[in-house]
């Protein structure tokens, strides 16, 4: 039989199997003479729940006290069984750990030694399971594993999970126990109950002598040698991995975690478990702190034999260590202090509950849920989904749900609710809160034949009212509060979907976990500086733990550092030997990593602050692994003696890639290098002569690994590192390659890949290409030395033509330079009244030049500043026209260059003020006084101006005399009559058309001007100032409209009218104003208004808190993030984000590496794929219904010239006055 076929059957999930898969299985294990005797029924039964195990000499599968999860059967190899015992009370040193021996006495095999210091009594016992043999059966009732289970030698096993095998043992119990006499493995018991059965279950016939336990060195020999893995082969879908720890995982029923050896003598990752030893020493400095960071649910310190410490650690291994003074005084106290939370790195799937009582909204939402399951159930009880069931092992539970049906359900009740998965995440919310809960004490949620109940039905609580018909006025509240309940569960469901991966096991981690994993990783403004591949690593290893409880001690001051945390929920106060607490971190701060990397003590304590603190944590032995991998991956390649090129290698297919995985295909990526040897293996390894690497269609989703994305980083962060003068010089030596020494091959490729080169550059990059007129010229002669050589060349014929369309481009662009082109020079004007830049009208021309120097006096009118036509995007060299002021108020009117300097427009309106140029300063101020001086160096003033603020010229010394304008204030009425007249649809259609407009004349490069300067690239970012200040527009219209309302009806009309605008504006992805409105709604002068709001109908009440939580910033904001990924272009994004996104990756990511001019291409591919967010968003064209014509012109006129107070202190008295403080 083909071994890959049934590998591949075996693959697949048991719930998915068909019969074919069935079948070669069954046909794999009859060849087995250990299974020969069983039935075709049994066989077959075994066929479809089976996974095969190919496992490594010394993977532990499970601990002694562990809850089970899976029955063993050995095809070959051979299990030791150790069982740490207490023989002075015939129990195991720990509570509810039972150790039974056969009615003979113990097996020829076993061997006992001490194993506490604290109870000379304490054991161990071992023996060997060879094959044939069956082990785990106490999954039957869910008591504790009473051995620890771990490989000796190499081993094939059947594993076969809980559920799958109560069923067999139900219908094959006398065939199960029969087999287990034939084999020599469990004799046959007396009486079949699973207890019975259990305590004769661990003995067989084959004799093997253990070795003795070793001495304390060897133990140490040991745990030095747990660092090495080893691989093992995967058969099954979730399979167990030897990587860390146990198979079923170190977390007992009572939360105590174990870790054992599976045989001493043999290569083992964990030293013997010891006897029950357990105090409370959370806050001791002196305790373990390996141990306490793990597991923080163990506050115990464990005893050696040898009198040292062992130390648990999260990942199976545990560190022996002398004990001090301090531990032994604290092994026979009991402090009182308080206990950490449950989790370790690996920890079981039974893992305490996040939260300590279920939230008043979760509880709210499972009341809803509930009403609505028993009014459906009423009309039918035999179908209902809450009934009493039969639970293998249990017998009749009260008051349980199924999950699939649970599933069905949900998918029934509302046409919001999508997908099974998107059920099953919405679930998962409420089994976080505890609202419902897993008869297993699971903490996933599963859509499979497993039982749950209601928070409320557990313990017999509500046995009563868990059978009652709700009442009609329940079922109408119910039914009222449907919609928002699973809006709300809709809106948690990614979260906690997140959380139930990273509480999976790590080996247990699926692609698709790691996939999730990783792009939450991307987000975490903690983790930026750390390169892709490190950061997919980590989704490897990095673990969920949480603490219910505030003042938890996470690690003490002085402690070993061992684990680097990162909140995710929740706050932690850093507290100081004989300072206190010095700072508080919140949600996205990280601590730990300093004294994880130097190998140094703690410098602080690290407390929480509040209930339910969440984190995500790396534990030091895994991280270092991770940076040790990282460079057994690196590529360094060098000349006289330096790095001028470091490459890494990665998987081809990141997002595919399994740890467990045998067929990756893998590909070099460049890490950091010299300029000139980035764009040398750009040309070598990305362009191929006949395709190029990155095409308009290939345009991809953000943060995707679908496509390599080297040359487009290139050629979207070059300027950074490599100017245009530099870049085509190399491209013109890299043409000009040809030499008697190479080949006609090698010289016709290496020209075919710098045209694509340039061919790719300009299609991609597009007018800033052609803006350095250095271009020109290099255009020009490579397209003559191309079409010489295609003569001689004939396979360059394709390039030339290539060559030819950028010859046809420059022309158009030319062209579009000449008068009355496309790309002319125009003339822009900043209003006096505070609106934002407009084109100058030829009206107004006459009127503003002679304006001249004179008092200001009144406004222009800006309307008729205004053009009908699509807008086009500022120039550099555009004139724009505005006022610079004086301290006394009076002013000059200046027309200058986009890209003219602070100090040119300073030296200029000296001239015209009739200033001395000695000591001046050009400087805005703001409305709310602020003043900032403008560097000499700037460009692009006007543009940049704040939304009131002013441009004043004054000596260096006079600065502290000038004062804000009296205009600069804002309006002092309400436009609210005028905006009634206008429909909410048609004001969310034409913001979203001129918003479009202005970011579509966003150019990716400006977002690189905004975040490094623009001074050193002597560009201007005017189009990005403009889309920025019209979000401050917006935001600050809403609080100014509703200050200025002076009735109660008027506000309540704009309250309504804003949050109806928020919701269009959403519907036309337009999310850059949906920000602006929402938060201009939660201003402060607003939200204060609690008497306008409690007018608001409830439903739109409901829909404003619905859009609040969609701008909530917890979490790096997590919850806009996965809303936009859901959304296809055309989008109007957020664009402040973008930018906080690109400030965290040039402020946290050095761009060179060394002095020698080594550059961080990592920190260059992190803010290229934030500028492809741009490229993304308007891949399509923005196609909207326009609104039913009644008043175009209007519209158009009042959205252009919005009027606003941008001074916080005003609208907070304005609001004031309108709802004084109550007493």
């Amino acid at each position: 039989m083909d071994s890959q076929h049934w590998t591949s059957s075996f693959d697949t999930r048991s719930s998915e199997r068909r019969a074919g898969d069935v079948e070669v299985i069954a046909a794999y294990l009859h060849k087995w003479r250990c299974l020969d005797s069983l039935s075709n029924s049994l066989l077959r039964r075994l066929a479809s729940a089976a996974y095969l195990e190919d496992l490594d000499d010394g993977v532990t599968l499970y601990r002694q006290g562990d809850r089970g999860t899976n029955w063993y059967f050995i095809l070959s190899g051979e299990v030791v069984m150790t069982t740490c015992s207490d023989r002075s009370n015939n129990k195991d040193a720990s509570s509810g750990f039972h150790h039974h021996s056969s009615n003979n006495g113990p097996s020829p095999s076993s061997s006992s030694s001490s194993c506490s210091p604290l109870t000379a009594a304490a054991t161990y016992s071992r023996r060997l399971l060879g094959r044939g043999s069956w082990f785990g059966d106490s999954v039957l009732d869910d008591s504790p594993r009473d051995a620890t289970a771990s490989t000796r030698g190499p081993c094939k096993l059947l594993r076969v999970e809980q559920r799958d095998f109560r069923s067999l043992w139900q219908k094959h119990q006398d065939e199960l126990i029969q087999l287990s006499g034939n084999t020599g493995s469990p004799s046959s018991p007396s009486s079949a109950s699973p207890a019975n059965h259990r305590k004769h279950s661990h003995h067989h016939h084959h004799n093997h002598q253990l070795p003795q336990p070793p001495t304390q060195q060897q133990q140490q020999q040991l745990h030095h040698q747990g660092g090495k893995r080893q691989g093992q082969r995967h058969h099954s879908t979730g399979g167990m991995s030897s990587r860390q720890g146990s198979q079923e995982n170190n977390n007992s029923n009572n939360g105590r975690s174990s870790s054992t050896s599976g045989g001493l003598g043999i290569p083992s990752r964990d030293p013997p478990v010891v006897g029950d030893a357990n105090v409370n020493c959370a806050k001791s400095p002196t305790t373990s702190p390996q141990r306490q960071e793990r597991n923080p649910s163990v506050v115990s310190t464990t005893l050696a034999a040898d009198g040292g410490v062992l130390t648990a650690s999260g990942n199976g291994r545990s560190n022996p260590s002398p004990p001090s003074n301090a531990q032994q005084s604290a092994a026979s106290t009991n402090a009182g202090q308080p206990s950490t939370g449950p989790t370790g790195p690996n920890s079981n799937s039974q893992i305490a509950p996040l939260n300590l009582s279920p939230s008043e909204r979760a509880m709210m939402m499972g009341k809803v849920l509930k009403t609505l399951i028993m009014a459906a159930s009423s009309a039918s009880p035999a179908s209902a989904l809450i009934r009493d069931r039969k639970v293998p092992g249990r017998g009749t539970v009260r008051h349980c749900l199924v999950g699939t049906e649970m599933v069905d359900w949900l998918l029934g009740l509302s046409p919001e609710v999508h997908s099974r998965a998107q059920a099953s995440a919405m679930w998962q919310v409420l089994l976080d809160e505890q609202v419902i809960l897993a008869l297993s004490k699971e903490h996933q949620f599963k859509d499979k034949f497993v039982f749950y109940r209601f928070h409320e039905d557990a313990e017999g609580r509500g046995d009563g009212p868990a059978g009652r018909k709700p009442g009609q006025d329940a079922v109408r509240d119910a039914q009222q509060k449907k919609d928002e309940v699973i809006s709300t569960l809709t809106q948690l469901a990614p979260d906690a979907v997140l959380k139930a991966i990273l509480r999976k096991p790590t080996h247990d981690r699926s692609p698709d976990d790691l996939e999730i994993i990783y792009e939450e990783l991307v987000h975490i403004r903690a983790l930026s500086h750390l390169s892709t591949t490190v950061k997919r690593e980590l989704a490897n290893i990095i673990v969920f733990e949480s603490h219910p409880r505030a003042e938890t001690v996470l690690f003490n001051q002085g402690d070993e550092g061992v684990s680097w945390y990162v909140i995710l929920k929740g706050s932690v106060n850093v507290v100081i030997h004989g300072k206190g607490v010095v700072t508080t971190l919140q949600d996205g701060d990280d601590f730990g990593q300093l004294a994880l990397i130097n190998n140094a003590p703690r410098a602080a304590t690290i407390i929480t602050r509040e209930d339910g603190c969440q984190f995500l944590r790396v534990d030091k032995d895994d991280f270092n692994r991770i940076l040790r991998d990282v460079e057994a991956n690196t590529v360094r390649l060098k000349e006289h003696g330096r790095d001028v090129l470091v490459l890494e290698k990665v998987s081809a297919n990141p997002s595919a890639a399994h740890r467990h995985s045998a067929s990756s295909h893998y590909k070099y990526t460049v890490m950091a290098g010299m300029p000139q040897k980035m764009l040398e293996h750009l040309l070598e390894t990305r362009l191929d002569a006949r395709h190029l690497s990155v095409r308009d269609e290939d345009i991809i989703r953000p943060y995707s690994s679908a496509t390599d994305m080297f040359l487009d980083d290139f050629l979207l962060t070059h300027i950074m590192f490599m100017p245009t003068h530099q870049l085509i010089t190399e491209l013109m030596r890299n043409y000009r390659i040809e030499s008697p020494t190479q080949d006609k091959e090698f010289v016709v490729a290496s020209k075919s890949r710098v045209v694509n080169f340039v061919y790719q550059w300009v299609t991609s990059i597009r007018d800033p290409v052609f803006d350095e007129t250095i271009t020109h010229s290099f255009f020009e002669q490579l397209h003559s030395e191309v079409h010489a050589d295609a003569r001689l060349y004939h396979t360059l014929r394709e390039e030339a033509a290539m060559l030819d369309h950028v010859q046809e481009l420059l022309g158009e662009y030319r062209a579009a330079r000449q008068q009355g082109g496309s790309l002319a020079t125009l003339t822009w004007t900043l209003p006096a009244g505070g609106q934002s830049v407009v084109l100058f009208s030829a009206v107004n021309a006459a009127a503003t030049a002679a304006a001249g120097n004179r008092k200001g006096s009144g406004e222009s009118n800006a309307a008729s500043a205004f053009s009908a036509e699509k807008r086009r995007p500022i120039r550099a060299d555009d004139d724009i026209i505005f006022r610079v002021y004086c301290a006394d108020h009076t002013y000059c009117t200046l027309r200058q260059p986009v890209n003219a300097t602070a100090e040119t427009i300073k030296l200029n309106a000296a001239d015209k003020l009739g200033l001395r140029h000695e000591e001046l300063v050009l400087a805005e101020i703001k409305s709310n006084g602020e003043k900032s001086v403008i560097a000499d160096t700037e460009v692009s003033i006007a543009t940049c101006l704040s939304i009131n603020g002013r441009i004043f010229v004054s000596p260096k010394d006079h600065l502290d005399a000038m004062t804000v304008l009296p205009d600069q204030e804002g309006p002092s009425d309400g436009t609210c009559n005028e905006l009634e007249m206008f429909s909410t649809r048609e004001l969310a259609y034409y913001i979203t058309l001129i918003d479009w407009d202005l970011f579509c004349s966003v150019h990716e490069y400006e977002l690189l001007y905004h975040v490094a300067g623009a001074q050193p690239f002597r560009k201007i970012k005017s189009n990005l100032d403009l889309f920025l200040r019209r979000f401050n527009e917006i935001q600050y219209w809403v609080v100014t409209e509703i200050c200025l309302a002076n009735t109660l009806g008027k506000r309540v009309q704009l309250l309504r009218k804003f949050i109806k605008l928020a919701a269009y504006c959403k519907e036309f992805q337009n999310l850059n104003a949906f920000f602006a409105l929402v938060m201009g709604l939660s201003n402060v002068a607003v939200s204060r208004l609690t008497q306008t709001w409690e007018r608001l109908p409830s439903k739109l009440r409901k829909m404003f808190t619905e859009f609040d939580g969609l701008i909530e910033p917890s979490r790096n904001h997590r919850a806009y993030r996965i809303a936009v990924g859901k959304l296809q272009p055309p989008i109007l994004p957020f664009m402040p984000l973008l930018l906080k996104d690109m400030t965290f990756t040039h402020e946290g990511n050095r761009t060179l590496l060394d002095s020698a001019g080594l550059i961080n291409f990592e920190k260059m591919h992190m803010l290229a794929q934030t500028m492809r967010t741009l490229r993304y968003c308007r891949s399509r064209q923005l196609l909207l219904q326009p609104p039913t014509p009644r008043s175009e012109q209007e519209v158009r006129n009042y959205i252009r010239n919005l009027r606003v107070i941008d001074n916080q202190r005003i609208l907070t008295g304005l609001s004031q006055r309108l709802e004084p403080k109550r007493a």
